[in-house]
């Protein structure tokens, strides 16, 4: 099989476990609180960003790079693209068959550059931090008030203003989470991608969205579900402005790829704990136990990317000889 050919297949598998993996992480609060339009409505809003977020990241870098600068610090392979790098993707859509949040980016870039765990993982874990802290802050001193109103008043019919908030906010985190995540994706080209594969690229990504909205998520929405009042547009529009706030702050820090998942979840558990101090449905018990089941999962797959990082190279240079 050609080094070509690979790159592709590594390419599309990357792709597609990616957006089964994450992009429930980044949209299921607008999944959850529109579940009751039409799978399509969601899909064109959301497509329509992606091919504007791809194309301009493309066309503004000069140069063709589509990952907006994240994959400076990892270069292509000399050897190009083998079959050792087509087996992070494909334990991936494994994982995510059974609803288990790994980061993909520990998962898939590790194999390329097994020298820049450290880094990815130092601030991974700055972004797990932040936002937990962030996210007790907010939910227990700052809009404490505004929460229990939430939860008193989540039978009613929301306002056209959150409507149009949350959609807003929506665009905000899916544009900051695509130019954190494209880099995992695109780690299986070259760094000049030429307009034609881009074409490709986005052609797919929009066809992979298209599955997953009608899918409503898939497995791993069931951890979106669980969270309390996720599906009130209200609070799923509080919870990805702070997302997508983070996100930008660690995007402006530098160039160097972190775990939105990790960010994503750290948020979840910190508003989940400041919840569970002022609202009698939140369950402190059951809180604890699924914030340590997430994390478990967190730890699942950075110990697997430590393992392919370190075994699958010697495997692989073992059996070409």
């Amino acid at each position: 099989m050609t080094i070509e050919i690979l790159m592709v297949i590594g390419f599309c598998l990357a792709a597609y476990s990616i957006v089964g993996n994450d992009v429930p992480q980044t949209l299921g609060t607008f999944i959850s609180s529109n579940a009751h339009r039409p799978w399509w409505v969601l899909w064109l809003y959301i497509s329509t960003i992606l091919v504007v977020v791809l194309m301009y990241g493309w066309y503004a870098s000069g140069t063709g790079d589509a990952s907006y600068g994240r994959l400076e610090t990892i270069p292509f392979p000399k050897e190009g693209i083998t079959w050792l790098y087509i087996v992070p993707p494909i334990l991936l859509i494994l994982l995510t068959k059974y609803g288990i949040p790994v980061s993909t980016t520990f998962l898939v870039l590790t194999i390329f550059s097994p020298s820049s765990l450290g880094s990815m993982l130092t601030k991974s874990m700055m972004g797990y931090a932040v936002a937990f802290v962030v996210g007790i802050i907010v939910y227990r001193f700052v809009i404490k008030q505004i929460s229990v109103y939430f939860s008193k008043t989540r039978d009613q019919e929301p306002s056209h203003i959150w409507i149009g908030l949350q959609w807003i906010s929506t665009a905000f985190l899916w544009s900051q989470w695509l130019i954190q995540d494209l880099a995992n994706i695109f780690v299986y080209l070259p760094r000049q991608v030429p307009l034609s594969f881009m074409i490709f690229a986005v052609s797919l990504f929009v066809v992979l969205l298209g599955v997953i909205l009608y899918q409503r998520g898939g497995a791993i929405q069931k951890i979106i579900d669980t969270k309390t009042g996720v599906a009130d547009i209200r609070s799923a529009t509080i919870i990805d402005f702070i997302y997508a706030s983070i996100l930008l702050v660690f995007k402006e820090w530098s160039n160097i790829p972190m775990s939105t998942t990790w960010v994503f979840l750290g948020l979840l558990a910190g508003r989940e704990f400041a919840m569970s101090m002022h609202l009698h449905e939140v369950n402190k018990y059951r809180t604890s136990r699924n914030v340590s089941k997430d994390a478990m999962k967190l730890m699942i797959g950075l110990i697997m990317s430590i393992v392919l990082a370190t075994t699958l190279p010697w495997f692989y240079q073992l059996i070409s000889g």
